[in-house]
Order: C-alpha cells, then structure tokens, then sequence
C-alpha cells in the first residue's frame, strides 16, 4: 500500500484584501443570512453567486419540518440562476452565515457535501472552476474550485 498525497489550496485573507466585486458579493451573501428561514437549526446561511455575465443573485438556507424538503443556500442560489440564466456559467460563490446567537460566524462555514457534489457538477457542465469564497469575521478562505473541498469526488473528469 502506498499513500495518495493529494495538494489543496485555499487561501485565507480578510475582508478588505479581496476585490471590490468579491467584497460586494460577500456582502450579498451576508445580506442573504437575513432572508434565511431557518426555525429549526437557528444557523442562518446566505449565498451570493456572480455569473459570466455580471448578474449577481442571492440564495439563503429554506429550512423545513421534513428536514429533506428544506434547501441550502449555495443550491438556492445555484439552482436560481439554472432557472433564470441556463446557459451562463458561475463564477464566483460567497458563502457566510449567522449563529444560532444571529451573530455572523467567526470563521468561515464550509458547504455541506450535497452543496459540493452540485458545485462539482456545474464546474463540470461549464467546464470551469468556480471562485469559492468563505467568509468569517476572523478570516475569509478562497479557493478557485470546488476540488480543493472535495478532491476525490464522484464524476466522470
């Protein structure tokens, strides 16, 4: 047996390090905590997406009794624009979410493994890496595409 050594990136900066439109979109994203509907978990997630195109759209966590009819934010988001803008590729993903206190996270808040399959997913379907910014009050993670969170995953590249 031999060990598979595999390389992650992601960076890590504060908020005033990033580009104006990536501190815009962070901002969306914390905007989209406060649309969030989650009265069980109390964790209140937002996301904002930009397209190829310059459209920005924000998504938010829809939280459910049947704990499965619910929705993340990062799919609320991506799911809107395959809607709204089929054809134009995701560029870049913010994510940042509220504690249960309704105070935003200290650190950053990674998205759940269905969130990366589907990230994994619309990289493959536009054949290219999605910019994934992670926003925390202490520190904001970056990283271009979604295999520096998930480097073994299920597709067909």
């Amino acid at each position: 047996m031999k060990p598979l050594n595999l390389k992650l990136t992601i960076s890590e900066c504060q908020l005033e390090e990033l580009k104006p439109t990536e501190q815009q979109l962070v901002e969306l994203a914390i905007e989209g905590t406060s649309r969030s509907y989650a009265p069980h978990s109390h964790f209140h997630v937002g996301a904002a997406i930009e397209l190829a195109n310059g459209v920005q759209l924000i998504g938010c966590n829809q939280e459910n009794a049947a704990f499965p009819a619910g929705i993340c934010a990062e799919r609320s988001a991506i799911f809107a624009a395959g809607a709204q803008y089929p054809d134009t590729p995701v560029t870049t993903l913010a994510i940042a979410a509220r504690d249960t206190a309704g105070e935003l996270t200290d650190e950053p808040v990674t998205p759940c493994g269905t969130c990366r399959q589907v990230l994994i997913e619309t990289e493959k379907r536009f054949g290219r890496p999605v910019r994934i910014i992670l926003y925390g009050r202490r520190r904001v993670f970056i990283m271009d595409g979604i295999r520096h969170l998930m480097p073994l995953s299920f597709t067909e590249f």
